[in-house]
């Protein structure tokens, strides 16, 4: 069976970054925005981790975006989920000034474009701890548009997290597809190899590599777009 289906990761997959770079800046950006309602940078940061680490915790019982704000709010208190709509606008407006640590590859782009023109589906699977908004503003940074995938992972819609397999099960749910009918393509061998454990072909894309475990590369098909260009051709359904 080919595959009719590729799942492509977001943060250093087809936006490249450096991880720790374009996470002290878009902290430090949040942190500006929300000091003018009381939020101390360092405690502010420490609960989106602490909101972050919940979510990767999630059982599937909630969606990620209730796991979020019920952490956020035992933290800063029940008025925090008053001020959502200034965090909504944060990603919307400030948020944009991350876009400078994330160097545009123009292939990314290309590689979505042509797999999506050759009749094969495209999915942005993410890990979903953004919401929309964000994910939305990030998908463009890319050269590309939400609407050029049939959907994104968001925290409003998940009720998992990488590399939780309950996360690439509900992804295949929505897809209406089987496990070997999917590519999942990641930059994280941790985060995105583990797709390979339901049955599904995977490519790790090593332009932007995050091996904490230091697995290494060699057993996985790697290597940057035009390997993946390559791969992909060799299994796409005829």
């Amino acid at each position: 069976m080919g595959i009719a289906a590729v799942l492509f990761d977001l943060d250093g997959t087809l936006l490249p970054m450096d991880q720790d770079e374009f996470t002290r800046g878009y902290f430090g950006l949040l942190a500006q925005k929300m000091a003018p309602y009381g939020y101390d940078a360092k405690a502010l940061v420490d609960g989106i981790w602490a909101g972050t680490a919940a979510m990767v915790k999630n059982d599937g019982s909630r969606t990620n975006e209730e796991v979020f704000w019920d952490c956020f709010a035992r933290r800063f208190g029940e008025e925090a989920l008053a001020q959502r709509p200034v965090f909504d606008g944060f990603y919307a407006n400030e948020f944009q000034g991350a876009k400078r640590f994330c160097p545009i590859n123009p292939q990314a782009a290309q590689a979505v474009r042509e797999i999506k023109g050759a009749g094969c589906r495209v999915a942005l699977a993410t890990n979903p701890i953004f919401p929309a908004v964000g994910t939305r503003s990030r998908v463009r940074w890319t050269g590309l548009e939400p609407e050029d995938f049939e959907f994104c992972t968001t925290y409003e819609d998940c009720h998992w997290c990488k590399p939780s397999l309950g996360y690439y099960r509900e992804v295949l749910d929505r897809l209406g597809l089987t496990a070997g009918e999917c590519l999942m393509v990641g930059n994280d061998v941790g985060e995105d190899m583990v797709a390979r454990e339901l049955g599904m072909e995977v490519f790790l894309l090593a332009d932007c590599l995050i091996d904490r475990e230091g697995k290494g590369v060699d057993a996985y098909p790697h290597g940057g777009f035009p390997e993946l260009m390559a791969f992909w051709a060799d299994r796409r359904r005829a």
